[in-house]
């Protein structure tokens, strides 16, 4: 019961936590760098990049700051391509749980050239911009975080059904192979005792044919 217990609050708290990926780094021309984000399935999750321009003048990037994008599934289905683009965005409901992947590219370019790209991946609750929806309605404070509370519940709700399903999955496994030791077990006592009788047969038979006995 507390392990039950201590699963739900870390459910809760992990759910309740920023897990908002939002980062800014480097890449080299000609290289790649992937990221990868667990999603369930029916999970909405939104990206966005772009590569950043370091000119205080604003001028255009030059044509060595492009990238290559591709955003792929857990059994390699490709939900966003962008060739040779400073920046972009992607939004898409996950149809099986696992592991998606964002893989950026830069284009190839000699000299090289170091590009900073910045990326932002939003999954499930983190999706909506909440100060968006609050200037856009222009509702009460109190109805926005009822409304945050509610869209709280309900990813915890299906984070439950989740463990749950995950857990009876467990639960058969553990099952299933019991059941295959234990008839390996039989299969091994059999052999053990079947080669012990064919020895002592064997060794009776020398023994007999020698008068020994």
């Amino acid at each position: 019961m507390d392990l039950h217990r201590s699963t739900i609050v870390l459910l809760i708290l992990s759910i309740l936590s920023p897990v908002t990926i939002s980062m800014r780094y480097e890449l080299t021309s000609g290289h790649t760098k992937c990221i990868s984000e667990e999603i369930h399935a029916n999970a909405l999750t939104v990206g966005k990049y772009s590569v950043v321009n370091h000119n205080d003048d604003h001028h255009p990037l030059p044509p060595s700051h492009k990238v290559t994008v591709r955003v792929t599934s857990p059994q390699g289905t490709a939900y966003h391509e962008a060739d040779g683009v400073e920046s972009g965005q992607f939004s898409f409901t996950a149809i099986d749980t696992g592991d998606y992947i964002s893989c950026f590219t830069a284009v190839d370019h000699k000299p090289e050239t170091t590009l900073t790209i910045d990326f932002d991946w939003r999954t499930g609750i983190h999706t909506k911009d909440w100060s968006t929806v609050a200037k856009k309605s222009q509702v009460e404070t109190m109805e926005i975080e009822v409304k945050k509370l509610f869209d709280t519940v309900n990813s915890i709700h299906e984070e439950m059904f989740y463990l749950r399903d995950r857990e009876e999955e467990m639960h058969n496994l553990n099952i299933s192979t019991n059941s295959k030791m234990a008839w390996l077990s039989f299969v091994s006592l059999a052999v053990c005792l079947s080669v012990a009788g064919l020895q002592f047969w064997h060794l009776k038979t020398f023994f007999q044919k020698k008068k020994l006995i």
